[in-house]
């Protein structure tokens, strides 16, 4: 373990200036489930970790009808998928934060800081995009409003900016007649990291869906929202022909590796199960099958 300073911040304003004079050898601590880690393994130079987890905007759940929810970067998983406004309008984020890590990881573990460490194979991460979630940031430069599915620029990089760390996710609130769903697939039954997964949102009208988001995780540097399978679906009715044309667009967008978890075709045959599988039981939802 490298030895490292710590400080407290209790404002954003305090922990930008902290970041700022800490300099590129200072990082943001909110859980540390995964940072904490790459420093004692030496993966990362860390001079001083600045502590989020104490500052108000940083933490808590907010729901509005109309407005959305908004999670504070560093609000514990557990919160998280305990709150019951998220479980009664955010399946999707129910089910992804559910599996991050294990009890104990998700009384520290947050959703900013799986966005934050930005790996192909987040959980977390595919759910947010589906649910069109976006990263608001302080930082150096001052605050910004970032897409999640454009947060990811490559295997653990992100859009971050030296200093500039998530402060909230907030999520647009679900359509009437709508529903989200999120699954993996992993080779065991214990914690694991996936082989590949698939969170989807849709809202219909009768039958016939007016709005659609695909995203998939683990089969590409990042993970990624799937355009070709939104249009494989909206305007469209919701029939196993047009189910089987979104998931056959979200298999040709997986671009992914062989490695000791799964081989390419194994993987690109798993984005095609599990966004159609996501996509019945997103529309059983919606319908109030479920």
């Amino acid at each position: 373990m490298q030895a490292v300073k710590y400080a407290r911040a209790t404002s954003v304003d305090e922990a930008v200036q902290m970041l700022r004079d800490g300099g590129d050898v200072a990082r943001v601590l909110a859980g540390g489930t995964d940072l904490i880690v790459l420093a004692r393994e030496r993966r990362r130079n860390i001079d001083l970790f600045v502590d989020v987890k104490h500052i108000p905007d940083l933490t808590g759940i907010t729901y509005a009808t109309g407005q959305g929810l908004t999670v504070g970067a560093a609000t514990p998983l557990y919160q998280v998928y305990n709150h019951p406004d998220v479980k009664a309008h955010y399946p999707a984020l129910v089910e992804a934060s559910h599996v991050i890590g294990g009890t104990a990881i998700q009384g520290r573990a947050s959703l900013g800081g799986n966005l934050a460490n930005s790996s192909p194979a987040a959980d977390g991460i595919p759910a947010m995009i589906a649910l069109g979630g976006i990263a608001h940031t302080a930082g150096p430069n001052g605050a910004r409003d970032i897409p999640i599915t454009e947060f990811c620029t490559g295997p653990g990089r992100n859009v971050l900016e030296q200093g500039e760390f998530i402060v909230t996710l907030s999520f647009p609130d679900p359509a009437p007649r709508s529903g989200s769903a999120w699954e993996r697939f992993i080779p065991r039954n214990e914690m694991d990291i996936a082989v590949a997964n698939a969170g989807v949102y849709l809202a219909l009208d009768g039958d016939t869906v007016t709005e659609a988001r695909v995203a998939i995780g683990a089969v590409a540097p990042t993970p990624l929202l799937v355009p070709a399978a939104a249009e494989a679906l909206i305007g469209k009715p919701l029939t196993d022909e047009t189910i089987e044309a979104a998931a056959a667009a979200a298999k040709d967008a997986a671009t992914p590796i062989s490695d000791m978890r799964g081989s390419e075709q194994q993987r690109k045959h798993l984005v095609a199960v599990l966004v159609k599988r996501m996509l019945n039981q997103a529309a059983a939802r919606a319908r109030g099958d479920e």
